[in-house]
């Protein structure tokens, strides 16, 4: 069912591309966030560091040249960074029994480098429209 779900994530987010001129967030990350909607607590962690890592790369955009490549390294390894200190805090909020687990290592960076090149808000519609797709798909086949 994995394999499916990157396979389907990449195929739908292909065609949402060819149709939209919006990508999901980045080429693998449909399918993943698929594998975890049922988990929507593990969505908000990931997107939560996604804008983290976000708002960081601006910050550092006003004293670094940041474009291009060196611009998505650094949102992969932000991200990641991001994503090592919340497995190592092992953050809780107790009256809600919500904690910060994240989906992947690089997904939140993949994430926060589509925000600059399309926005915010498209880029998570495009990442729930195609995420959701694949989801059901792998419902109705799986």
């Amino acid at each position: 069912m994995i394999v499916s779900a990157f396979g389907l994530g990449i195929l739908l987010g292909f065609i949402f591309f060819e149709l939209t001129g919006l990508t999901a967030g980045g080429i693998v990350v449909p399918g993943y966030v698929a594998l975890y909607l049922n988990e929507p607590d593990r969505i908000l962690a990931t997107l939560f560091i996604a804008l983290l890592t976000y708002g960081v790369i601006q910050l550092l955009a006003k004293v670094m040249i940041l474009y291009g490549r060196r611009r998505f390294l650094l949102a992969i390894l932000v991200g990641f960074l991001f994503r090592g200190i919340t497995d190592t805090l092992n953050i809780q909020i107790p009256e809600t029994g919500w904690d910060l687990h994240v989906i992947g290592y690089i997904i939140p960076g993949l994430i926060a480098n589509e925000f600059f090149r399309q926005g915010v808000i498209k880029t998570i519609l495009a990442l729930t429209i195609v995420s959701v797709m694949v989801f059901l798909i792998l419902q109705l086949f799986f």
